[in-house]
């Protein structure tokens, strides 16, 4: 072959195109793959946490919660990014509008973005000062402000100081997802709830703080769980208002009027809520509520349960025996510390009617505990008592399935016993469990925090910032000089 003879090309023009065809037609179809993984990977996907410091997981309550909800609902960050729970609780609301598309969530530094934080300002009537990091619900005009500030519970503890005595706050745990997941309840219900406080036989009132019979941290438990409280009479023409979804009775020292004891009557029969709580001062007094209740299949005692196994070393009861039953799971391994109880439980005589309450004792005394100045033979006594029952045959009404939880004792619940032990988680789960918010009674509670801490001397400090600043650096200049020297030979 000559050298001056022209080369044929390797394909042809129509082989070229052809190839080239191919390549276009394989770039396409695995673009589009990517494509339609991607869009299923938004609605379906599998999340791996490879560090527990790192990982955000809402409990399974709040995820079904999550997906019955179908409010838009927007998410304000009012937060300054600086703050050490940002990032936690930015990742939180990140975990909750990825479980429900329709949460949106905004994030606004006040200190970096002034006019963001105006506007933000302007709309939610941010008037105060002291109005910083916040995490504002809005949905249809609904507004709930949670405060930043409170979601992480705190501890003093002793920092070691040669000269004086100095603490400082260390956090404890979290509960960014207990607030969160009922600020979403109360916005995305149109419905405002309610729970009325009857008044005017000597209850504990929910505006009073004393330490011994007052309310009023009660209250303001009732309000952290989105439902307003208010004072309730049922003398003359009053009747138990139709908004109602809660009615609670604490404690009443004298008899209820026939006139009132048919109007709670009536709203039970309407499937209504009722928290009912007796104590040992009303021994005596026949209020006419027990009557009530044995129609329901409860029976109050008109003794005093002393228990030589679980009590303080005084005539109170700490309770920790707790039956199966979505009230009381989550208080499981706690105890309740009771003053003085009366035994209150299920009726037990005669057979029940196929369509009558369901009665459930939930919690129990020890098996040696006795009734004080009667039966002396020990013996398991209940204490708390729940009922519930269907919507009864022939009466239309909007409130649902009756639900009635009885308590032996109603100073556990006031102001100088609601914070002890279990006490003030028992009257949480009592409020969510009558008002059928299930979603509100397991896996929200505080989740600890685990905090790590590094400790050096100073020596120590600055010769780690040798090494970060020099050391680190260096290593990586001088094996680069190195490659280069070795490629130059």
């Amino acid at each position: 072959m000559s050298s001056t003879q022209k080369s044929k090309p390797s394909f042809s023009p129509f082989r070229r195109w052809s190839i080239g065809f191919n390549v276009f037609l394989i770039v396409l179809l695995v673009f589009s793959v990517v494509v339609m993984i991607n869009f299923l990977s938004r609605d379906y996907f599998t999340r791996f946490y490879w560090s527990t410091r790192t990982r955000v997981e809402l409990s399974p309550l709040t995820v079904n919660f999550l997906k019955s909800m179908t409010n838009r609902v927007k998410v304000t960050l009012y937060y300054d990014h600086n703050e050490p729970f940002f990032s936690t609780v930015s990742s939180l609301l990140d975990e909750y509008s990825r479980h429900n598309g329709r949460i949106s969530v905004e994030n606004v530094d006040y200190l970096r973005d002034a006019g963001a934080a105006q506007k933000v300002k302007a709309t939610y009537k941010l008037a105060l000062p002291n109005a910083t990091n916040l995490v504002i619900f809005d949905c249809q005009d609904r507004v709930k402000i949670v405060d930043g500030n409170a979601l992480a519970q705190y501890t003093l503890e002793p920092v070691a100081n040669p000269t004086e005595r100095e603490y400082r706050r260390k956090p404890v745990a979290f509960q960014g997802e207990k607030l969160f997941t009922g600020a979403l309840l109360a916005v995305s219900n149109p419905k405002s709830l309610n729970a009325y406080f009857l008044l005017g036989h000597g209850e504990h009132r929910p505006d009073s703080s004393d330490e011994t019979s007052g309310y009023q941290k009660f209250a303001d438990l009732v309000r952290a769980n989105y439902v307003q409280p208010f004072p309730l009479s049922l003398l003359g023409t009053n009747d138990i208002p139709a908004d109602a979804h809660l009615v609670i009775i604490s404690g009443p020292r004298t008899s209820l009027l026939p006139v009132e004891l048919e109007k709670i009557d009536r709203y039970l029969n309407q499937g209504g809520r009722l928290l009912m709580l007796f104590d040992a001062d009303s021994l005596l007094v026949e209020t006419g509520l027990e009557k009530i209740l044995a129609r329901w299949g409860l029976l109050v005692g008109n003794k005093v349960v002393r228990d030589p196994d679980h009590t303080d070393g005084g005539e109170n009861v700490i309770d920790s025996a707790f039956s199966r039953h979505a009230m009381v799971n989550p208080l499981i391994g706690s105890g309740l510390y009771l003053i003085r109880p009366r035994p209150v439980g299920k009726y037990t005589a005669g057979t029940p009617a196929a369509d009558a309450p369901k009665v459930e004792n939930v919690a129990f005394s020890s098996e040696r505990a006795f009734l004080e100045g009667g039966n002396p033979t020990p013996r398991q006594m209940p204490f708390i008592a729940v009922v519930e029952k269907g919507t009864i045959k022939g009466v239309t009404t909007e409130r649902g399935t009756t639900r009635i939880v009885v308590a032996g004792d109603s100073y556990f619940l006031s102001n100088g016993s609601i914070g002890l032990m279990a006490n003030g988680d028992f009257a949480n789960c009592a409020i969510n469990w009558l008002l059928d918010r299930t979603q509100m009674l397991e896996g929200l509670g505080p989740r600890p925090i685990a905090e790590y801490r590094l400790i050096m001397t100073p020596i120590q400090t600055r010769q780690t910032q040798w090494l970060l600043l020099g050391g680190m650096p260096g290593v990586v200049i001088l094996m680069g000089c190195m490659v280069w020297f070795v490629r130059r030979r």
